[in-house]
């Protein structure tokens, strides 16, 4: 294969030895400000998992690189928060003798805090880098103590991080009426009419997913997703005032954003919160997205604060037919790729010579060939033997494993397109896997089954479907930690609310044109990992002959699951008959667009059982 990766990278971006040194320069800056501690989480101005370059404060000061976590730094101690994702990396990455390695759940940072800041001292944050609810957790946890809270008028991190990478300056595009399938107009009116519910003059937009949708544009300023990062409010008539560098602005978006958005200069951003204020304005903003800073704008003008979900959420996250038809083509495209994929690893892994780093490469080759690809939606999960245990993995020259005979290989990676986001993970024997991992594998295919079979009323929430993928596996006394389902986006986010199915008791009920994975899994720690995923859709509700009008999921990915995993005698006759129909989608979705051998492949790899 030609193509060099273009899209991910596996290099060593951090040492842990470099924590010492900065997390020393850290503590001087604050004891020159008159501060005892500082928080430093793992986001930006706009609260999202993808950030740019200059926002890797957390990565910078501890070494750490996953998505999520936060450093709480005192002057005599200091310690970094993550989730159970991320335990193993976190031992790995950050130097233990600087850092105290917390747990995000069980000790959150409020209460680290409010244990260890003396009494009398001051603690600071970075008013940009948490919500409303964020900052009221840090004000209730500091007055435990006996301190006193300051918001930072800048950043102490940054006054000794030299070499801070600018903000970035991706170009902005239109997402064309071919993708998006509604009008920005129509979509500003259709959303502005709902901030009557909350009596508001105005909605503040803080996140970039939500203003890219609703003015139907896309972006390129963080890795993997395609968002500008911009600030907006949204007016009870529908206009729309944009907060966005026009140096991003590619020809003819002045002309596509038309009269009904003014584009504004973000450095404007404040003056025209506390104008809002000084007018008697009543805006809307959300606390668990929305910067602390900007509700600080709103109160020093004197607004009406009214705390509500962003709302956009919703209705970008319920696909109209344009765009569910879009995301189909694009599995339909990605789902040949990753067969494409799958057929050449089966004949190139036995041989001894892949690794991880190969794999993810060749992969990322194929989804370019399809001529659409516009960036990967996530760097790829590219994890062999006990690397698989690993939900969040992420490859890199350091770790860099061989893929050997007698192990499992796990692969969960997707792609942007144009028309469509996609995420699909896929668990595959190399040789001949053991009773064991077949056991495990069959009881993770199960519960997928069962998800993808299931049939529930309108008003059903993720939560309440999340035990039918766990259930073969708690049969045996097994779990798996993350969620079983995440929201997508219409080429916008791979991980998007406000939906999900999962254990924790999110309050928002699927709707049709909602799209979530289907994801369950197995982790062995140091031995391997088990996922299936693929993405579903909401359908309408439909009637099945009782009482009430039933939904189902459609599925959408396209790829073949390893049979060569599969103890056929733990399957009942309904799930044999499912995996033999989805094969048999799979067959009749990819004949004809892919080369002989990967055709004849499929044949045998999604035979009926």
């Amino acid at each position: 294969m030609l193509h060099q990766t273009a899209f991910q990278s596996f290099a060593d971006t951090t040492e842990p030895s470099q924590g010492a040194p900065r997390l020393a320069a850290l503590r001087a800056e604050l004891k020159r400000r008159g501060l005892e501690g500082f928080i430093v989480p793992r986001s930006d101005e706009h609260q999202g998992e993808y950030v740019p370059p200059r926002a890797e404060r957390l990565s910078w000061l501890t070494a750490f690189t996953g998505s999520a976590g936060v450093a709480a730094v005192l002057q005599v101690k200091a310690a970094i928060f993550i989730d159970g994702r991320y335990t193993v990396q976190a031992h790995e990455q950050v130097d233990a003798q600087q850092f105290e390695n917390l747990s995000l759940i069980d000790q959150p940072p409020p209460d680290w805090i409010a244990l260890n800041l003396p009494k009398g001292a001051k603690f600071g944050y970075d008013p940009w880098l948490h919500t409303v609810h964020g900052v009221e957790a840090l004000q209730a946890a500091v007055a435990r103590a006996g301190g006193l809270l300051v918001a930072c008028a800048d950043n102490p991190l940054d006054a000794v991080w030299d070499d801070q990478p600018a903000a970035p300056l991706g170009a902005i595009a239109i997402q064309t009426l071919d993708f998006a399938g509604e009008g920005s107009s129509s979509k500003r009116e259709r959303v502005a009419k709902t901030l009557s519910e909350t009596n508001a003059d105005a909605a503040l937009l803080t996140l970039p997913e939500s203003i890219a949708w609703l003015l139907n544009i896309r972006g390129s300023d963080v890795p993997h997703t395609p968002f500008p990062l911009s600030f907006a409010v949204l007016n009870a008539d529908g206009h729309v005032d944009l907060f966005v560098d026009r140096r991003k602005f590619t020809p003819g978006i002045d002309t596509w954003l038309g009269n009904g958005v003014t584009v504004r200069a973000p450095e404007e951003f404040a003056a025209h919160l506390e104008s809002l204020g000084r007018a008697k304005k009543r805006v809307q903003i959300d606390p668990a997205t929305a910067a602390g800073w900007a509700l600080d704008r709103l109160h020093k003008g004197g607004a009406g604060v009214i705390r509500a979900t962003d709302p956009c959420l919703l209705p970008k996250a319920c696909k109209n037919s344009t765009e569910l038809q879009g995301v189909r083509n694009a599995h339909v495209r990605d789902g040949a790729a990753l067969s494409r994929f799958l057929c050449w690893i089966a004949k190139e892994a036995p041989k001894g010579h892949l690794d991880e780093i190969a794999a993810a490469r060749a992969l990322e080759a194929y989804r370019v060939e399809t001529g659409a690809l516009k960036d990967l939606s996530f760097g790829s999960i590219s994890a062999a033997g006990p690397n698989g245990a690993l939900p969040h993995y992420r490859v890199t020259k350091k770790s860099n494993r061989k893929i050997e005979t007698g192990t499992l290989y796990l692969i969960d990676s997707g792609g942007q397109y144009l028309d469509g986001t996609t995420d699909v993970t896929r668990t595959i024997a190399i040789g001949t896997p053991t009773t064991e991992m077949k056991d495990r594998f069959t009881r993770v295919l199960k519960g997928h089954i069962a998800l993808a079979r299931a049939r529930f009323p309108e008003g059903t929430m993720g939560v309440q479907l999340d035990t039918l993928a766990r259930s073969s596996l708690w049969d045996a006394g097994l779990d798996y930690d993350h969620g079983t389902g995440h929201g997508v986006g219409a080429y916008l986010s791979v991980h998007e609310g406000p939906q999900n199915i999962s254990k924790r008791p999110i309050t928002v009920a699927l709707r049709p044109g909602m799209i979530v994975s289907n994801e369950p899994g197995y982790y062995k720690v140091g031995h391997y990992g088990i996922r299936i995923e693929n993405l579903v859709a909401v359908n309408e509700p439909k009637d099945f002959g009782g009482d009430r009008k039933m939904m189902t999921f459609e599925t959408l990915t396209l790829a073949p699951i390893d049979l060569a995993c599969v103890d056929v005698s733990l399957l009942t006759a309904d799930e044999r008959v499912w995996l033999n129909d989805y094969h048999a989608r799979v067959r009749q979705a990819h004949a004809g667009r892919v080369d002989g051998e990967t055709a004849t492949w499929i044949d045998q790899a999604t035979r009926a059982i």
